[in-house]
């Protein structure tokens, strides 16, 4: 009779610890919530290419996008309609990684190795030359004024022009290695994630090389970037996000996991507002938050996109744009927002 009392406890002892521990699972699988609305459109694009990079001559209705396979895009009423530009290379089949103006004077870099040159607003475009001992590709390029601009590598390597491309000056002595993101803030730092995700680095002006530092978990990084009070943020693998604590890139908060049930491949953030923040990532994926990054809601709507999301990018807070693959270009509408 006491063994079978006993045996009958155990059982019961059982069965809770196996509800507690779905219990666990349902809260740890927990969905993010909806955000009761869409402030997003779809652009028809002619093209299927993948997008990669968006910006707007002095005229804030004129601007240009780049993308894989020669893609050069141009618009005229501030991104509402697009046309495809051809230029005349070597035959290459180019991938236009970057581009940035600053007034009619713009820059598009891509790879294999390739640089090109406007100072009309793209009505003719010209090719420099770049050094054939180039550190890897460039990646992104950043116009900082009347025949200068910053050019960082597919290898982390820095150069900056001051004279319209004919030489170039470089910044970091050491290049940091093969990466699969790197990112600057409007300040000059930058911070670049390896091409594993195993760890991330940071440079600023007046360094010589490169600093290294360990990821902050088990997870693997996907991406990263400042955030507005010059912190880090960092987007890694199975979903997670995570700040550092203000400006010490060696504090982080705790991770937050926004749509455990997705498992989601999140890809890339950007800020509209301090407080506004948006994440894109694989299958249509879109996060929000209202709070500065506490707190996360999904956009719903966007899960019907057949596309991965790569790139958010906001020009001005009424004035943003999310870029993906297959051609597809999403615009910021804020007439749709609540309230």
């Amino acid at each position: 009779m006491y063994w079978y009392r006993v045996g009958q406890k155990m059982k019961i002892l059982q069965r809770i610890v196996i509800l507690l521990a779905i219990a666990f699972l349902c809260i740890s699988c927990k969905s993010a919530p909806g955000l009761g609305y869409n402030p997003w459109k779809v652009v028809p694009l002619p093209t299927e290419a993948t997008l990669q990079d968006i910006a707007f001559t002095g005229d804030s209705n004129h601007g240009w996008m780049v993308g894989s396979n020669l893609t050069l895009l141009e618009t005229t009423d501030g991104g509402e309609t697009w046309q495809e530009r051809g230029i005349e290379l070597d035959g290459l089949n180019y991938r236009f990684t970057s581009v940035s103006f600053s007034g009619d004077e713009g820059w598009i870099v891509g790879a294999p190795a390739i640089l090109l040159h406007t100072n009309d607003g793209g009505t003719s475009w010209s090719r420099i030359q770049l050094s054939s001992r180039l550190p890897g590709d460039p990646n992104r390029i950043l116009a900082l004024g009347p025949q200068s601009a910053e050019i960082s590598t597919t290898v982390g390597a820095i150069y900056q022009t001051n004279d319209g491309g004919k030489t170039w000056k470089a910044l970091v002595q050491e290049a940091v290695g093969v990466v699969r993101n790197i990112s600057r803030s409007l300040s000059g730092e930058y911070v670049a994630v390896s091409s594993n995700g195993s760890f991330y680095s940071t440079w600023e002006p007046g360094q010589t090389a490169w600093v290294q530092h360990n990821r902050t978990s088990s997870k693997r990084l996907q991406s990263m970037g400042f955030t507005q009070n010059g912190g880090l943020w960092l987007l890694g693998r199975g979903g997670v996000i995570q700040f550092t604590d203000g400006e010490d890139l060696e504090s982080w908060q705790d991770p937050l996991y926004p749509d455990r049930r997705t498992n989601l491949g999140l890809l890339d953030l950007a800020y509209r507002t301090p407080e506004e923040v948006w994440i894109a990532g694989g299958s249509g994926s879109l996060l929000c938050s209202l709070d500065g990054g506490n707190t996360w809601q999904k956009d719903m709507e966007a899960e019907n996109i057949p596309a991965n999301l790569y790139k958010i990018v906001f020009l001005t807070p009424e004035k943003g744009f999310i870029l993906g693959n297959n051609g597809v270009l999403l615009k910021y509408d804020q007439s749709a927002t609540a309230g």
